[in-house]
């Protein structure tokens, strides 16, 4: 009887435990969650400030920047920002809108950008099918708006 009892208490266990495994996952969480705004690197544009409302949508827009050069940017939806050039931009926004035809569009254009730089943006998404253009503001300053 003696040995039965201490034959059952030795049988190896056949189970994985899990709680190093829950550790290293949140540890990796943890580390991504911190490093992932670091990543984003963009580009240094200036929006004009405006005091117009906030436009409501639901949806991620896609986004064309203009920076101070006239370089410009790309951003669909929750994506990176990447440079395009004119081309490019037409096929990936047409493709983008015909896709999604409620996303709102918007041109993100450097206060210090020349004008006709924006405008020329604009035509491009014009002649890619976008119904609706937008543009982007910084809202006003509290100290400004006085």
């Amino acid at each position: 009887m003696q040995n039965l009892k201490s034959r059952k208490r030795r049988r190896l266990k056949a189970e994985i435990n899990v709680v190093p495994y829950i550790d290293v996952m949140l540890v990796l969480l943890i580390i991504f969650m911190v490093t992932a705004p670091l990543l984003n690197l963009g580009v240094d544009i200036q929006l004009p400030q405006s005091a117009a409302k906030a436009i409501q949508n639901d949806k991620e827009p896609a986004v064309v920047s203009v920076d101070e050069g006239g370089a410009l940017f790309l951003t669909l939806g929750a994506s990176q920002r990447e440079p395009i050039d004119a081309d490019t931009l037409v096929k990936k926004v047409s493709a983008f809108v015909r896709e999604n035809p409620q996303v709102p569009v918007l041109v993100a254009g450097d206060q210090r950008a020349d004008y006709g730089k924006i405008y020329q943006a604009m035509v491009l998404l014009q002649s890619a099918g976008v119904p609706k253009v937008g543009l982007m503001s910084q809202p006003v300053q509290a100290e400004q708006a006085h």
